[in-house]
């Protein structure tokens, strides 16, 4: 036995090093060289913070395009999935909850053409992406919302897209509404 407590504790002692020190510092260093040096980039209006460019956030608000739905309602600290299978009822009543009131914001909008992002909620519940896809099929809500020609909210959508090539297109839907509030600004 006391042959081998000396090997066991020396390989806690290394693997507390390791884990507890040395793993740490290297993941720091690297968020050093991220945007926003590993505290996420903040985004302002008119000096005040309204949120992070890589946390989701809800937008309930006719004029505003929506989020994709969170488990976890948004809360950055409480960052989750709901568990649940697409087999569960429980969760297939909360999608078509989901997508009835999507319908019902949306008129003219088909069931078969919301994006299925719209209805379900990402793996850590604060996803601030959508596809291209997700947001142009809220377009008409939004332009009418605001008085905007539809053709302008489009530029303004393709203006914010992200990605291509390796990656897929995308749109941070804060980035979004942060466009369309100073578009409306503008004379």
């Amino acid at each position: 036995m006391k042959k081998q407590l000396l090997p066991a504790l020396r390989l806690t002692l290394v693997l507390l090093v390791v884990c507890a020190g040395i793993y740490p510092l290297l993941v720091w260093a690297a968020a050093q060289f991220a945007p926003g040096r590993g505290e996420g980039v903040q985004l302002s209006r008119a000096g005040r913070v309204v949120g992070y460019a890589n946390v989701g956030q809800k937008f309930t608000r006719p004029k505003y395009f929506n989020s994709r739905p969170s488990a976890v309602d948004y809360k950055a600290d409480a960052s989750a999935g709901s568990n649940k299978g697409p087999s569960n009822p429980d969760y297939l009543l909360q999608v078509k909850a989901r997508l009835d009131t999507f319908l019902l914001q949306n008129p003219g909008v088909q069931a078969t053409d919301v994006p299925v992002e719209l209805l379900t909620a990402s793996g850590s519940g604060l996803d601030p992406h959508l596809s291209p896809q997700g947001v142009l099929v809220q377009m008409g809500r939004v332009a009418r919302a605001r008085g905007l020609a539809p053709a302008r909210v489009a530029a303004l959508v393709e203006a914010t897209t992200e990605g291509g090539g390796l990656a897929p297109p995308t749109v941070n839907v804060l980035r979004l509404n942060l466009a369309l509030d100073a578009l409306a600004k503008r004379p």
